[in-house]
């Protein structure tokens, strides 16, 4: 039977896996591991092997044994020893035997500029901050906070939640009724079909992949129409069979116009009347521009709403911390769906952000970028409407992209044509056809969906300048069609 290597507490260097099977005594088996780890790749070149004297101890084989075999791989040419350097593989060692060739890939250009919607600016992240409030949180951490804890999340969040939530929002709850989740789509994945089963009415234009893991998950969407007061909420009571809906009230998704408030208090009348809910994706409440941020929708009916919020926008999607604000009896259902810890946020982020929450440097944080936001949003409709006045810059009241919809009586044709120019200018952006519900019914809008938050401050001019060339051109008027014509 084969020998594995198993790493004792006594281990004096690199960990370094090896099977020694086959004939020939321990040293013919040797030669053959160290040589098939090499060939095979699972040695890169260059990577450094543990002192001889460790990795017999490791086998539990003779010093000597050892020594001995290195010496032989390096007159082979397959290992190399300098003095102070120790024992690595030889750099002309290459694997001979791969176990996969590596598949040919057509190159694929990439976008110069990213003007993608939903991605905030990766570099104006708060490091020093982070770092600061991650060492103050760790430090006065209770040694429970790295066993096994409470489903719900670490409780100095959830207060700290609890507290920006109520300032910020105008959310009314109480630390045992948030959930901590690692996002938008987690929470989606907690709550149906586990505890809302649908059929689950949504906004006519809204994100492709919510759809997709709705769907994945056995969940009808109806769509409800949307005009410049939101999704109208009104026809909900014709949907007898749909038990709740999704909406983005503060900042539609992606046509950017808050729900009316008439609408709000109907959506909240519809599931006090039919016992259903209302999920509130607030993704981006805290940039607001123009006017003061508005009112979450939980604060209507806290047990009737489900609110949903996370950092991705405010800090960074790399920061995979969200949080679910919900009814009280919704709560044992949606933690008994969260189950195992593996699939719970991390700890250290968690007391990370209740540190930053606390102290006020994520208010800090967020004010500034509000700022750096507006003025790029202003730079956006200044480049925009002094290039192209025919297009509508909309949705910029709020949140982190702009809407440049086509003249009226444009098609889909049209709007693919801009998106083609767009990638030929080196630019990634989307098209709103491509956030468009398959079963809406409402006539349909075309237009570019333009972010404004990624690109490094240095990079925003030759962005803008790109997505100028970009623009499609507007009509010709009547005296420069009969100078032309004259002509």
């Amino acid at each position: 039977m084969p020998e594995s290597w198993v790493n004792p507490a006594e281990s004096l260097g690199a960990d370094l896996h090896l099977e020694l099977s086959g004939p020939g005594g321990r040293r013919a088996a040797l030669l053959r591991a160290l040589r098939e780890a090499v060939r095979s790749g699972r040695l890169a070149p260059g990577t450094r092997l543990p002192p001889y004297r460790s990795l017999a101890a490791d086998l539990g084989i003779a010093r000597n044994t050892v020594a001995d075999a290195y010496a032989e791989l390096v007159a082979e040419g397959w290992l190399s020893a300098r003095q102070g350097s120790g024992t690595r593989v030889a750099e002309r060692a290459e694997p001979l035997t791969p176990t996969r060739a590596p598949a040919r890939r057509a190159p694929v250009a990439r976008p110069v500029h990213n003007l993608l919607q939903g991605q905030p600016d990766a570099a104006s992240f708060p490091r020093t901050a982070w770092l600061a409030a991650a060492r103050r949180a760790l430090t006065a951490a209770p040694h429970d906070a790295f066993g096994p804890g409470d489903p719900r999340g670490r409780l100095e969040l959830r207060r700290a939640l609890t507290d920006y939530l109520a300032r910020t929002r105008g959310v009314r709850t109480d630390p045992e009724r948030i959930v901590i989740c690692s996002g938008f789509a987690h929470a989606l994945r907690l709550l149906f079909p586990a505890v809302l089963p649908g059929p689950l009415a949504v906004e006519s234009y809204g994100l492709p992949f919510h759809r997709q893991l709705l769907t994945a998950a056995g969940v009808d969407t109806r769509p409800l129409p949307l005009d410049e007061h939101g999704a109208d909420t009104e026809r909900l009571g014709a949907l007898d069979d749909v038990g709740a809906v999704l909406l983005t009230p503060a900042h539609q998704f992606p046509t950017g116009v808050p729900l009316h408030p008439d609408r709000r208090a109907a959506a909240v009348n519809w599931a006090r009347a039919t016992g259903g809910y209302v999920l509130e994706d607030d993704y981006d409440g805290e940039f607001r521009y123009d006017r003061k941020p508005v009112g979450a929708l939980q604060g209507l009916d806290p047990e009737r709403v489900i609110h949903i919020g996370s950092v991705s926008k405010s800090l960074s999607p790399a920061v995979r911390v969200g949080w679910m604000v919900l009814p009280g009896r919704l709560v044992d259902a949606v933690l008994a769906a969260k189950g195992e810890r593996e699939a719970w946020a991390g700890v250290t982020d968690q007391l990370t952000l209740a540190e930053l929450l606390t102290h006020g440097a994520y208010d800090r944080h967020i004010r500034r970028m509000r700022q750096r936001y507006r003025r790029r949003r202003d730079r956006l409709v200044d480049a925009v409407t002094g290039q192209a006045p025919h297009l509508g810059v909309t949705g910029i009241a709020a949140g982190l992209h702009a809407v440049l919809q086509l003249p009226a009586g444009s098609t889909e044709a049209d709007e693919r044509a801009a998106l083609r120019a767009a990638r030929f200018q080196g630019l990634a952006l989307d098209v709103l056809s491509d956030y468009r519900h398959p079963a809406a019914t409402m006539p349909p809008r075309h237009g570019l969906v333009v972010g404004y938050a990624t690109p490094a401050d240095s990079a925003f001019p030759g962005a803008l300048q790109a997505l100028c060339r970009a623009l499609p051109p507007g009509p010709r008027t009547a005296a420069a069609t009969g100078s032309r014509t004259s002509g």
